[in-house]
């Protein structure tokens, strides 16, 4: 798979250690939602480091999104996050993955749950549904630590007034504002029985975040009576903090 110039065109703050970048990329044809690119970045000296982002822009758009959250001791994210700016260039190859992907054909109902940026090709999959299925049953449970770590809060908000068979769930894990009528802890088997689709409807399970996190909430949706092989999980980190 070639690798392809990228250049930022845009970028958009989503958290205080959370960006957008938008990015025009060489030849670049498109994705399916739920898929995945490798970024490079090369230094005057010759040292060359990779990381790999989810896709977050609608497979449709003619320009490529990506979430990065900061990782403090990383090698790109704090780059990419930090000092990045529109102009700049670094190398991507992709689209990569073809198990955490959605496509109209695969139907639904769809039940997506996300922890902090784990949010990313979640929001692509609602993108492409927006457009092709608007009219497919779907639920989004997004776990994040705070208030100030919702990413896409406007977006989610925009997808949900305007469709009424979508419903957007949050939980907060850290410290809620006294008027917070949301969650106020980790995803388990309790709150995936009063948000998720009960398991007759045959819904399809897209659960993406940090590992503990998507460990912990795909027991919890076979619990409660998904089958396994109706959940398709992607994780990031090598355990990470629980979300």
């Amino acid at each position: 798979m070639a690798w392809r110039a990228a250049e930022i065109v845009a970028v958009r703050d989503e958290a205080a250690h959370a960006r957008s970048l938008v990015l025009a990329v060489d030849g670049w044809q498109g994705h399916t939602a739920g898929q995945h690119v490798d970024v490079r970045l090369t230094a005057a000296d010759g040292y060359q480091a990779e990381r790999s982002y989810s896709i977050s822009s609608a497979p449709q758009a003619s320009q490529l999104e990506l979430l990065v959250d900061c990782v403090p001791d990383g090698e790109v994210s704090p780059y990419l996050t930090g000092e990045a700016r529109v102009g700049d260039r670094f190398e991507l190859r992709g689209p990569i993955g073809g198990y955490f992907v959605w496509t109209p054909e695969d139907g639904g109902p769809l039940q997506l749950i996300g922890g902090g940026s784990g949010i990313a090709p979640l929001a692509s999959i609602l993108a492409q549904r927006a457009v092709t299925a608007r009219c497919l049953p779907t639920r989004v449970l997004y776990s994040v630590r705070t208030p100030q770590d919702i990413m896409f809060k406007e977006r989610l908000e925009g997808w949900r007034r305007d469709d009424p068979v979508l419903t957007v769930s949050l939980t907060l894990t850290r410290s809620a504002p006294a008027d917070w009528t949301g969650y106020r802890r980790r995803i388990d088997a309790a709150m995936l029985r009063e948000v998720a689709f009960e398991t007759p409807d045959k819904p399809i399970a897209f659960v993406c975040g940090p590992t503990t996190m998507v460990e912990a909430a795909a027991d919890a949706l076979v619990s409660v009576g998904y089958p396994a092989e109706r959940i398709r999980t992607e994780r990031f980190g090598p355990s990470g903090e629980s979300i």
